[in-house]
């Protein structure tokens, strides 16, 4: 859990540790894998998918708003060549003002 936490302070130096829990929570299983455990900001589908489970199924967010949040992360993850997918959720749901409601 502190490698997500310690991840995510590189863009949010006042990240909640209890949010930063949740969104591993959720993610579950799927951080075991090395390859699911990063986004892969290159990849459309990948991207789309992320706009309809993650900001339209778990934050209600659909449409432009939800495109932008999710350009808005892979921008700031630019430099990163490996973006975590935990880093990456925490950006998309603080662009959107969701991070109180997980």
């Amino acid at each position: 859990m502190s490698e997500y936490f310690d991840d995510v302070k590189k863009y949010d130096a006042g990240a909640s540790e209890e949010i930063v829990g949740k969104i591993v929570k959720h993610l579950g299983i799927a951080l075991r894998n090395r390859d699911s455990a990063n986004v892969a900001a290159s990849d459309k589908t990948e991207l789309d998918r992320v706009v309809a489970n993650w900001c339209g199924k778990k934050l209600g967010v659909t449409g432009e708003a939800a495109e932008n949040a999710v350009a808005a992360a892979a921008k700031a993850m630019a430099a990163d060549r490996s973006k975590s997918r935990v880093t990456f959720y925490y950006l998309v749901a603080k662009e959107l003002g969701k991070l109180e409601t997980l």
